[in-house]
């Protein structure tokens, strides 16, 4: 699957081994585009009725704004850790560390969260299909070794498997959509979802939150820099196609969904049975056997978001231990495969034990495992794409103004505010993601800001006493190189 790499440096990542095909599969895939669709979109159907498919097309303009400050930035950034580079590049060392801290935070809660979902989504599916009763924990642990094994082969097997389990997941919700339309729909096809009325009905606001948390880890183009081909051109690519993609495919099937069932009745369906609108509509238009396929697909779909979310994390975890900020042990690269199979080993034992603690507390996979460890990281890469963005400003203009366009400046303004709002409406409608008491969600949220306080006060202790680590934050290995010509932004 994966050969040795003879001009490997040592503790070096795989050179040019990524397309912008294999960034748009790695980005997408941790989406999980099937898992959204199918588990999350019933659900802000019935929030904010017949417009929902508004909030994904709204979110994806909103990020495709804020790509273009973000990508115009690339060239100027050496380090490949994503939003902790760029935010210490724009807004100062100390903040870039803070960055550092919430995007750990961020990313592990992310994957290890999801891994209640697959057990769920994987043991209800196991009985149904095949009769059999498997606990959950041991769902979770076989899913948690999977990962591990196909990370530690490196990025490359990794982007191919995750090709893969992507066009299966999406094939499937197109061959549900094709169905739909094929047959008329329920009532015949109508354009009523984006009607003024529904776009701005009451509960739309809500849905926004969804919408957001749609893309989580589109911007984790930037964190294979050392492992993309020509990462200049090909990372602003992959991250416009990525945010397009996901903005204009969960648009189509959301809408599709909603004429299954029709403008009038889909609401009532969707909160009658939320886990299982969509396979009720692809075995009513397309037959019992795609139901089937839709349901082990969903399991393929968790899977892959976990591959790519431990991807990204062990990326992070890779750059900083580069940076001098984490043991340098940590950041070891393996010598044949050019993984960096120690942080995939870090990440791995946190997951585990963090599955454990659930377990042993037999908390419910889906209720505790996934909402309430999710829930800090789509707050926090919120956050973080704020600061970032806020960041690309004042690196154009301050720190950079020979860089600096008119396009890239407007777009790092109108982003910064838009996300800072979009922010606000996610946290202020926290309680839709979690379905818990006011003092759990309030304990939930808290979790962002205590990270980036505790990362703040080791910033400056290390100003203080390590000043040498200090300097190093956000700087990479040095390859920072200026665009060539005509690049676009």
């Amino acid at each position: 699957m994966a050969g040795s790499s003879p001009d490997l440096a040592p503790d070096s990542l795989k050179r040019g081994v990524l397309g912008t095909g294999s960034l748009v599969f790695m980005v997408v895939a941790a989406a999980a585009p099937l898992t959204v669709m199918a588990g999350v979109a019933p659900l802000a159907i019935m929030v904010g009725g017949i417009g929902a498919p508004v909030a994904y097309l709204a979110a994806g303009i909103v990020l495709t704004v804020f790509a273009v400050a973000f990508t115009r930035m690339t060239r100027y950034v050496g380090s490949a850790g994503a939003f902790y580079a760029y935010i210490a590049k724009g807004l100062g060392k100390t903040w870039g560390f803070v960055a550092a801290l919430l995007a750990l935070m961020s990313y592990n809660t992310l994957q290890i969260g999801v891994y209640g979902l697959f057990a769920a989504q994987a043991k209800a599916t196991l009985a149904d299909v095949f009769g059999l009763d498997v606990p959950w924990p041991v769902i979770a642990f076989a899913a948690v070794a999977l990962v591990l094994l196909v990370a530690w082969l490196g990025i490359d097997v990794g982007a191919k498997v995750l090709g893969v389990l992507l066009v299966l997941e999406s094939g499937i919700l197109l061959l549900m959509a094709v169905g739909v339309l094929a047959h008329g729909g329920a009532s015949g096809v109508d354009a009523k979802s984006f009607a003024p009325s529904a776009v701005f009905s009451p509960g739309m606001g809500g849905v926004l939150a969804f919408g957001f948390a749609a893309f989580m880890g589109f911007e984790s183009t930037v964190l294979y820099r050392r492992e993309a081909r020509n990462p200049e051109r090909t990372i602003p690519r992959a991250t416009y196609i990525a945010v397009g993609f996901m903005a204009v495919f969960y648009g189509f099937i959301v809408w599709a969904v909603i004429q299954a069932f029709g403008s009038g009745q889909v609401v009532g369906a969707a909160a009658g049975d939320v886990g299982g609108l969509f396979f009720t509509a692809i075995g009513t238009y397309v037959g019992s056997w795609a139901a089937t396929v839709m349901h082990l697909l969903v399991i393929s779909s968790v899977y892959a978001a976990q591959l790519a979310f431990h991807n990204a994390i062990t990326r992070y975890t890779h750059a900083l231990a580069q940076d001098g900020l984490l043991p340098a042990w940590v950041g070891k690269v393996h010598p044949r495969y050019g993984s960096p199979y120690r942080a995939s080993i870090v990440q791995t034992v946190l997951a585990v034990v963090v599955i454990a603690v659930f377990a042993v507390t037999g908390a419910d996979p889906y209720t505790k495992l996934l909402l309430w460890v999710n829930t800090p990281g789509v707050v926090g890469i919120l956050v973080l794409q704020t600061l970032t963005a806020i960041a690309t400003v004042a690196y154009f203009l301050r720190r950079n103004k020979a860089a600096s366009t008119p396009l890239a400046v407007t777009a790092g303004i109108v982003s910064s505010v838009l996300l800072a709002v979009a922010t606000y409406i996610l946290v202020d409608s926290v309680g839709l993601l979690t379905n818990a008491s006011a003092t759990v969600n309030v304990v939930l949220v808290s979790l962002v800001p205590a990270t980036m306080l505790i990362g703040g006060a080791v910033a400056l202790w290390l100003r203080k006493r390590r000043p040498a680590a200090y300097a190093r934050i956000g700087e990479g290995d040095g390859e920072t190189q200026p665009a060539p010509e005509g690049i676009p932004a």
